[in-house]
């Protein structure tokens, strides 16, 4: 199954409206366009316990997959995570979550010129 999209928000110096949040899908999981200066922004919705977010590395080390990098979200809290470096998270950046309750957005801050 193709993996939920999470839309990448620009953060300028003239600010940026907050992004839309993506509910947690358990089954498909999310991906993400990352280029090395991305970072999510997990809300954890739910108010009894709390939840899991990972993402997969895309390296490997002898052959071997490297388990995910896993964080835990208190219950009724957010939580930035990133950036993810390109090299070992690869430029579409795997996402996975334990539960509905977790609501994900994505930022990167804008090129300069």
């Amino acid at each position: 199954m193709p993996r939920v999209a999470i839309p990448v928000t620009q953060i300028t110096r003239s600010g940026v409206a907050p992004a839309t949040e993506v509910n947690g899908d358990a089954t498909n999981n999310h991906s993400v366009v990352n280029d090395g200066n991305v970072w999510l922004e997990v809300r954890n919705s739910g108010t009894t316990v709390p939840r899991t977010v990972s993402a997969r590395f895309d390296s490997t080390i002898d052959g071997q997959t490297v388990p995910a990098k896993t964080w835990t979200i208190a219950t009724e809290a957010t939580r930035r995570i990133g950036p993810f470096p390109v090299r070992l998270y690869g430029d579409t950046l795997l996402v996975d979550v334990d539960n509905a309750e977790l609501k994900l957005t994505a930022y990167k801050l804008a090129t300069q010129a």
